[in-house]
C-alpha cells in the first residue's frame, strides 16, 4: 500500500518536536492536510512554498492570545513552522468538543476582534480578495470561452470599485474569512479558527460573509440576521459599499468551483451554476440552489 505524501511529512515533522504520530487521525485533506494527534494536537502541513504564510498564521495565534481574542491556539514550545520538503508543518493544541457559532455569537467574536489594537510585534498584510482570482479563471479547463471573458471582465471591474471603496468603518485588523464554519463555541464561548487570511482592511469584509448568506444564497432568515446585524452593532447591508464586497464574495466562490470543475467533474454542474447565475441567467438573488463544496 502506499502511504499519502502527507502522512510521510506528518511522521517526519512529529519525529522532529518529539511527538508521536502512531494513531493519527486525519481531519481534512485538501490544499491543506490537517491531522489529530491522539495526544490532542492539531497537525496542519501546508501547501509546498507556503511557509511565510504558515508562519503568519503562528504569530497572528499567538498575539490573539495575549490581546485575549478567542481563536485556536499554536502549540507552545515548537519553533513553528518546521519546512520539510518545502512544505510548513505547524502544531495547534486541539479544541474541546464544540458547536458552530449562532449569528450574535459570530458577531460578538467579530467585534472584539476589530475592536482589538493592531500587533506591534509584526505586520499585518493589506487584505488581498482578489487573490489566484485570475489564474482560477485562466486554468479552468471547463468555462465556456464566452463565460471566461465574462468572468474576467467581472475581475477587472471589482478590482477598480474595490480600489474606490466608498468610507465604512475605520480599517482594523479582520479575519479574512469570517463565515459561520470559522466559528466555533466551546463550552468557554466564541473562537475562531482558520488564521490564514488575517490581514488589515475594512472590517466589512468579515461582516459581509455573513450578510450573503441572506442575500445570495437564502440560507439564513431575516430575523437571525437581524440577530446578528444587532450583536454587531452595524448592519452592512445599509452601506454604500455592499454591493461591491458582495460581488467580490460571489466571484471568489465561482472561481473556486471553476477550478474544482476542471479536476472533479462532479463539481462541474455547480460551476455551471454559479457562473449562470453570476451573468444573470438564473433570476434575481437569492439563488439558493447553490451547493457548498466540501
Amino acid at each position: 500500500m502506499t502511504v499519502p505524501p502527507s502522512e510521510v511529512l506528518l511522521k517526519r515533522a512529529c519525529a522532529q518536536v518529539g511527538l508521536s504520530s502512531f494513531g493519527a487521525r486525519p481531519i481534512r485533506i485538501g490544499e491543506n492536510a490537517i491531522y489529530s494527534l491522539p495526544s490532542r494536537v492539531v497537525v496542519r502541513i501546508g501547501r509546498s512554498g507556503q511557509a511565510t504564510a504558515a508562519a503568519k498564521e503562528v504569530a497572528v495565534s499567538r498575539w490573539l492570545e495575549s490581546a485575549e481574542v478567542p481563536a485556536v491556539k499554536a502549540f507552545p514550545d515548537i519553533d513553528q513552522p518546521l519546512v520539510i520538503d518545502g512544505s510548513p508543518v505547524t502544531f495547534w493544541r486541539e479544541l474541546p468538543e464544540h458547536r458552530h457559532g449562532t449569528p450574535p455569537e459570530v458577531a460578538a467574536v467579530l467585534k472584539r476582534l476589530h475592536a482589538s489594537p493592531l500587533p506591534t510585534d509584526f505586520e499585518l498584510p493589506a487584505l488581498t480578495p482578489f487573490v489566484r482570482l485570475a489564474e482560477r479563471i485562466d486554468r479552468a479547463k471547463t468555462l465556456a470561452d464566452d463565460d471566461r471573458g465574462w468572468l474576467r471582465h467581472q475581475l477587472a471591474q471589482l478590482t477598480k470599485a474595490f480600489a474606490e471603496l466608498p468610507a465604512g468603518l475605520p480599517r482594523c485588523t479582520i479575519h479574512g474569512d469570517a463565515w459561520a464554519g470559522n466559528v466555533v463555541v466551546t463550552a468557554d464561548g466564541p473562537v475562531l479558527l482558520d488564521l490564514e487570511r488575517f490581514s488589515l482592511g475594512p472590517p466589512e469584509w468579515d461582516l459581509v460573509s455573513t450578510a450573503v448568506r441572506l442575500s445570495t444564497f437564502g440560507t439564513m432568515t431575516a430575523k437571525d440576521y437581524e440577530s446578528f446585524a444587532a450583536a454587531y452593532g452595524h448592519d452592512v447591508l445599509k452601506w454604500d459599499g455592499f454591493d461591491v464586497l458582495r460581488d467580490i464574495r460571489e466571484l471568489r466562490i465561482t472561481c473556486y468551483a471553476a477550478q474544482r470543475a476542471s479536476e472533479e467533474q462532479s463539481v462541474r454542474a455547480e460551476a455551471a451554476l454559479r457562473v449562470a447565475c453570476l451573468r444573470g441567467l438564473r433570476g434575481p438573488r437569492p439563488w439558493p440552489d447553490w451547493k457548498p463544496l466540501s
